[in-house]
C-alpha cells in the first residue's frame, strides 16, 4: 500500500499487506488521517500470455475506493510491460474517509409501469441555460429547480443515470482528439467520477434527495461486465494487477474471454467478484439512497464457470435476496455478445428487462414493413410471448423506441443509414441495421412536406411508447427532437453533438410528450403492467382489450394475417374511473382514414388529447376517450 502526500503527488510511505489465506491480503492501517491519498501495489509472476500481470511499478486503484482525487486519464505508459516505469504520477489516488455518511434507505419511489428517463449527466446539463456554469456537466445540476421542473412536467417516475462511476477513455480516443462521453469504461465500481461529482458521494446523495422531494426516483446504470483494463494491450489499473485470474474470465489457453466486446469479461462466478459487486450496490443504497440499478450487459452477471447463462446463478440470486437490495428496482440489459448471450425474457422476477423486441417491431411497423400488425399488438399488450413464463401475470418489459446506444428518435425518421464519420473509424463502428427511414431525403432538409412527415412519424412512435403495457423508457432530449446527425454510436462525442441543445428544442413536440405522459398517468388501462389478454379481468364481464378494424368490427384471423394491413384500434376497457373506454387509433398507412368507433348508450367519444397535440392525418395515432354523458347530455 503506497501512501501519498495530501496532493497525491509524492509517495511518502509503503505499508505491506499480510496474507490471510485464500489469496486475501489485508492491513489495518491505523493513524491515517482524513483525506490521505493512497494506492495499491502487487508483485509476483509476470506472464500476460498466462493471465499474470504482477508489476510492482504499477500503482493500482483500490477496488473498494469510494472516492478518488482526480479523473482517470489514459497514457500509453499505463499499458507498458513490466518494469516500464512507475505509474504513480499517472494514476488517481483513493481518498481516505473516516466515516461515510449513510442514509436510511426509504422504499423506492419508482414502481414498474412508470416512465424512466435515461440521461447522461454531462450531456443533459452542459448547455442548460438555467444551471449555473460551475454546476453544468455535474450531478449537482440534477438538483437545480429548472431541471427538476422539466422532469416533473414530463411526468418522469425515475431518472436512469448513465454511468457516473469513474471511467477512463479507450486507448484509441486521445489520438483522435475524442473522449468517452458515456462512461461505459469503468475502473472503480464505487468511486464516482470527479468530473461528474467533484464533491464525492455527497453530490449524488444531495441530488437523490432533491429528486425524491419532487417524487422522482433515481436508478444508476452500472457496468459490472468488464473494466477499462481491456485486452492484453490495455492499461493495468486495478483488478488486472491485483489478481487477473480471480477477477476476469480466462480461456483454458490463458487468453481473456471477451463476451463483452471490450477485451475482457468479469468473472462473476468467483466469490470475490460477487462480494465486490454486492458491496458496490449496498454502498450506493446506504450512502446515496438510490432507488435501483440498471445492469449493462447483464447476462455476464449470470454466466457460470462453463460460460453459459443461468438465471439462478449465485450472484443473481444474491442480488434478489439481499436484505438491502431485494426491494430495489432491478433492470437488466438482457444480452451480451458471448455464446447464448441473448437472454431476453429469461431473468427472474423482480428483474425488469430492456425489450429490444418492442423497439424493433414498433420501428418496423412505422417504417412500413409488411405483416407487422400482429407483432405491434403483441408489443402494445405487454409482450406476453417474451415475459409470460417468468412474470406471473405482469410484464417485466421495459419498452423503448430509442436509447443512448443507437440513433436518436428524431434521427430514426431522418436517416436511413448511420453516419459515424466523426468517430474516426471510417463509419465502420455502430450497427448497420437501424430499422430507420428518411422520408425521402437523407438528413437535414427544409422541405416542408418532409419536415411534416418526420414530425408526424415521431409523434406516432412516441404514442406507441406511451400506449404500451409495462414500464416505458424515454431517452433525454427525444421529447424535443434532439439529433446526433445520424451518428448511432456517439460514445466518443463529448461535445455539442451529444450535449442537449435546450435553446433550440422543439417545444411543440415537448408539449405533445407532456400531454401523452399526462394521459398515461390518468388512464388506468395505460399505467398497469398486467398483460392485455382479450379476456375479462377479475370482477369484470367485458374483455380488457378489443382489437378492432377501422370500421369498428373485431379483427378476424384473416385480418391479422393480412400482410398489407396497417390499421387497427386498441380498445381498452379501463379508460376512465367512471367506466369509459379508451381507443388508441393506429393508422400506419400513408392515406388518411375515417375510423368508426362502437357507440354505447350513455357515453360519447371525445379526443383524449388537446387538439393542438393531434397528429395530422395519415400515418398517425389518435386517442379517443369515452366519457359518461351528464343528465343534460353534456360530456
Amino acid at each position: 500500500m503506497s501512501i501519498f502526500d495530501q496532493n497525491g503527488n509524492h509517495e511518502i510511505d509503503r505499508l505491506e499487506l499480510a496474507p490471510e489465506g485464500d489469496g486475501v491480503f489485508a492491513l489495518f492501517a491505523a493513524g491515517l488521517k482524513e483525506g490521505t491519498r493512497y494506492g495499491l501495489r502487487a508483485d509476483g509472476p509476470y506472464a500476460p500470455e498466462k493471465g499474470l500481470w504482477f508489476d510492482s511499478d504499477k500503482l493500482l486503484a483500490d477496488p473498494y475506493a469510494v472516492e478518488i482525487d482526480r479523473p482517470y486519464a489514459y497514457d500509453p505508459r499505463l499499458s507498458a510491460n513490466r518494469r516500464g516505469g512507475d505509474t504513480a504520477a499517472l494514476m488517481p489516488k483513493a481518498v481516505v474517509r473516516e466515516r461515510l455518511p449513510e442514509t436510511v434507505p426509504a422504499p423506492p419511489l419508482f414502481r414498474p409501469g412508470g416512465l424512466t428517463y435515461e440521461l447522461s449527466v454531462r450531456a443533459f446539463t452542459m448547455r442548460h441555460p438555467d444551471v449555473p456554469a460551475q454546476d453544468r456537466g455535474t450531478i449537482r445540476a440534477l438538483a437545480h429547480p429548472a431541471v427538476i421542473d422539466h422532469l416533473v412536467r414530463l411526468g418522469v417516475s425515475a431518472v436512469e443515470l448513465m454511468p457516473v462511476t469513474a471511467w477512463i477513455d479507450e486507448r484509441h480516443l486521445p489520438s483522435l482528439g475524442l473522449a468517452n462521453a458515456w462512461g461505459y469504461n469503468p475502473v472503480t465500481f464505487m468511486a464516482l467520477d470527479p468530473r461528474l461529482a467533484p464533491g464525492g458521494p455527497a453530490d449524488l446523495r444531495d441530488a437523490v434527495a432533491a429528486l425524491h422531494q419532487a417524487g422522482i426516483g433515481v436508478i444508476l446504470d452500472l457496468v459490472f461486465n468488464h473494466t477499462a483494463e481491456s485486452d492484453v494491450l490495455g492499461p493495468t489499473l486495478s483488478l488486472r494487477g491485483l489478481d487477473s485470474h480471480a477477477y476476469y474470465r480466462h480461456a483454458a489457453c490463458g487468453q481473456l474471454v471477451n463476451d463483452t466486446g471490450t477485451g475482457n469479461t468479469l468473472r462473476c462466478g468467483h466469490p470475490v467478484v460477487q462480494e465486490l459487486i454486492l458491496d458496490s450496490l449496498r454502498h450506493f443504497v446506504r450512502a446515496t439512497g438510490v432507488d435501483g440499478f440498471r445492469f449493462d450487459l447483464a447476462p455476464v452477471l449470470g454466466r457460470t464457470g462453463s460460460g453459459g447463462f443461468d438465471a439462478d446463478a449465485p450472484l443473481l440470486q444474491a442480488i434478489r435476496s439481499d436484505p438491502l437490495l431485494c426491494d430495489r428496482i432491478l433492470i437488466a440489459e438482457p444480452w451480451d455478445i458471448g455464446p447464448g448471450g441473448y437472454q431476453l425474457g429469461n431473468f427472474r422476477s423482480p428483474f425488469l428487462e430492456w425489450n429490444d423486441r418492442f423497439r424493433d417491431d414498433v420501428r418496423r411497423f412505422w417504417r412500413g414493413d409488411t405483416g407487422m400488425v400482429g407483432a405491434l399488438a403483441t408489443r402494445l399488450a405487454g409482450s406476453s410471448d417474451v415475459f409470460a413464463k417468468e412474470s406471473a401475470g405482469s410484464s417485466r418489459t421495459v419498452n423503448f423506441i430509442a436509447a443512448h446506444d443507437g440513433m436518436t428518435l428524431a434521427d430514426l425518421v431522418a436517416y436511413e443509414h448511420k453516419h459515424n464519420e466523426a468517430n474516426g473509424e471510417q463509419n465502420r463502428d455502430g450497427h448497420d441495421d437501424n430499422l430507420s427511414w428518411n422520408n425521402g431525403v437523407e438528413g437535414v432538409t427544409v422541405d416542408p412536406e418532409i419536415v411534416a412527415r418526420r414530425a408526424n412519424d415521431i409523434r406516432a412512435l412516441l404514442a406507441m411508447l406511451f400506449a404500451a403495457r409495462g414500464t416505458i423508457m424515454l431517452t433525454a432530449g427525444d421529447e424535443f427532437g434532439r439529433s446526433q446527425q445520424g451518428n448511432n454510436n456517439a460514445y466518443a462525442q463529448d461535445n455539442d453533438l451529444t450535449w442537449l441543445d435546450w435553446a433550440s428544442r422543439d417545444q411543440e413536440m415537448e408539449r405533445y410528450v407532456m400531454a401523452l405522459s399526462t394521459l398515461r398517468r390518468s388512464v388506468p388501462a395505460l399505467n398497469e403492467t398486467g398483460f392485455l389478454t382479450g379476456q375479462a379481468t377479475a370482477g369484470e364481464t367485458v374483455p380488457d382489450v378489443e382489437w378492432l378494424t377501422e370500421t369498428g368490427t373485431a379483427l378476424r384471423q384473416s385480418d391479422w394475417e393480412d400482410a398489407d394491413r396497417r390499421r387497427l384500434v386498441m380498445m381498452l376497457e379501463q379508460g376512465t374511473a367512471e367506466g369509459g373506454r379508451l381507443a388508441v387509433i393506429v393508422n400506419g398507412d400513408i392515406g388518411a382514414c375515417t375510423f368508426t368507433l362502437p357507440e354505447r348508450q350513455g357515453y360519447s367519444w371525445t379526443a383524449a388529447l388537446e387538439a393542438a397535440f393531434q397528429a395530422v392525418p395519415g400515418r398517425s395515432v389518435a386517442f379517443m376517450i369515452e366519457l359518461k354523458e351528464g343528465a343534460d347530455g353534456d360530456h
